[in-house]
């Protein structure tokens, strides 16, 4: 199904996103350059919520994004369950 293809797609692009933007913090000052805070601005509100419920281990190792990242797959696969439920009554 068309719609099941592009929202796999806009999943993995943002899915990958997160991932570049957590590595970004493992490097010094690469978050301050245009990419990084491009990627900021696209990630950073999604990844905000996840961060005010769950704290960094020890203060330092914060699993939030890998939550986030699981909570991507779950609404993806919700949202073409929804439409596929809305949208197999007139065969699309």
């Amino acid at each position: 199904m068309l719609i099941d293809n592009a929202i796999d797609s806009l999943k993995t692009i943002y899915y990958f996103m997160i991932i570049a933007y957590v590595f970004m913090s493992w490097l010094p000052n690469v978050r301050e350059s245009f990419v990084g805070e491009w990627l900021g601005k696209l990630v950073e509100p999604y990844l905000k919520p996840f961060r005010k419920i769950i704290p960094p281990i020890g203060g330092m190792l914060d699993i939030s994004p890998i939550v986030a990242l699981i909570a991507l797959e779950f609404v993806a696969e919700g949202i073409k369950a929804v439409l596929g439920l809305i949208l197999s009554p007139f065969g699309l």
